[in-house]
């Protein structure tokens, strides 16, 4: 065709034009509340200021109850300059349609929600010391429920317990160094060692996530490293991530109390299997250990790995059996609380701009299976099939009431 006719064509709008469809945004502002921590030893807050602010800056409504953050070293002042609101009723707070927390709430706290609402709750689940009617109480506020500890990345990976694994392993091993010192009354050794003195002998009990970070911290020090696991696959995976050709063995009890009989400090960091830590140091083989030995008990919040564990206070953290010092605080990342908070907050700052941005919760799990992954009530229908029978209450698949909602 003539390209002079063509330009006729256009002009008079007789050619054939590029249909102009309105393209409507899917983005959702979202109403987010953060309450105080109230449970024993929570000092962690599930978002820190510098994350409030990002999520404010883009469009959303961050409610943060008076004081939350005030354990974890953030004050009211650094989130209303963020750009956060202040509230000083936490039923306020409950008014939100995103109620963020890292401990599960409290019976009392469940009270607060309103069923009218249908929200959205994150939180930890710690499915082993909740009381029967927790969830049923839930479910009755016809919430979305989200467990953050069962939430998976792309790799399949569960990014905060990892992070919180890699926090208590760390500081756990610091924390046989503080009572090895003089200044706690202890033997007077340093963690480690230095050229022509023995090093520090430390038994790793467990190799997973917390097992691995503690031989890192120990290691690092310049420490001499045993650890132990009952799956030889966890041992041979630590050593290729480690690096180091190290001492490794299965849980043998012979191997094992030799191994105590010569440690400093031994950390418990097994997982727990069927909601509970395996006990595999026996009261025999903690007295075998030697006078001023450190025990960090890591896995005390599942009951600890050690015959003589019993749980402790960060206000009251030791006690000694068998001239044996005992560590057995639960929660050990809360000794941390900012570093603990600013790691929970990484993960669940870019998880609520992407729920913002693809219009809410419902519609990114249909394209998110990770924080799907997460969820054990979804509008007040429980969904996990592990939970519902723990407390005997029915249970409903997640895709098909997502196909049916």
């Amino acid at each position: 065709m003539d390209e002079n006719l063509m330009s006729q064509l256009a002009k008079s709008g007789l050619l054939p034009q590029e249909e102009m469809l309105e393209v409507k945004t899917r983005d959702s502002k979202l109403f987010i509340g953060i309450p105080k921590e109230i449970a024993f030893q929570e000092k962690r807050v599930a978002l820190v200021p510098e994350s409030a602010g990002l999520l404010v800056n883009n469009g959303h409504r961050v409610v943060v109850e008076t004081n939350a953050g005030v354990q974890a070293g953030f004050n009211d002042k650094d989130y209303s300059e963020a750009g956060a609101e202040i509230c000083y009723d936490v039923q306020e707070v409950y008014q939100a349609d995103v109620i963020l927390k890292v401990a599960p709430p409290s019976l009392e706290e469940i009270n607060y929600f309103d069923v009218k609402k249908r929200q959205l709750l994150i939180s930890s689940l710690q499915l082993t010391v909740q009381p029967k009617d927790f969830i049923r109480k839930l479910a009755e506020k016809k919430i979305t429920a989200i467990g953050f500890d069962y939430i998976q990345d792309q790799d399949g990976i569960y990014p905060i317990i990892r992070s919180m694994s890699e926090i208590a392993g760390t500081t756990s091993i610091l924390i046989a160094a503080e009572y090895l010192s003089n200044t706690s009354k202890g033997q007077g050794v340093m963690l480690g060692g230095i050229a022509g003195v023995k090093p520090t002998e430390v038994v790793i009990i467990g190799a997973g996530a917390v097992g691995e970070f503690a031989t890192r911290a120990a290691l690092g020090l310049g420490a001499s490293v045993k650890v132990f696991d009952d799956e030889t696959y966890k041992l041979r995976r630590l050593i290729n991530d480690v690096g180091v050709r190290l001492f490794t063995s299965i849980i043998q009890p012979k191997v094992l109390l030799k191994s105590l009989k010569n440690a400093d400090v031994v950390i418990g960091a097994l997982r727990p299997k069927d909601g509970a830590t395996p006990c595999v140091v026996t009261e025999e083989m903690v007295s075998a250990m030697k006078l001023g030995s450190v025990i960090v008990d890591v896995s005390i919040d599942h009951g600890g790995c050690f015959e003589t564990s019993a749980v402790t206070s960060h206000d009251n953290p030791i006690y000694k059996k068998y001239g044996v010092v005992h560590y057995c605080v639960p929660n050990i990342a809360s000794r941390v609380s900012k570093t603990a908070s600013y790691a929970l907050s990484n993960i669940f700052t870019p998880m609520l701009l992407e729920m913002g941005k693809v219009g809410g919760i419902e519609k990114m799990c249909r394209t998110n299976l990770g924080v799907r992954h997460g969820i054990y009530i979804y509008k007040g229908c429980i969904t996990n099939r592990v939970l519902a029978e723990y407390f005997g209450l029915p249970y409903k698949d997640i895709d098909l009431l997502m196909a049916a909602f």
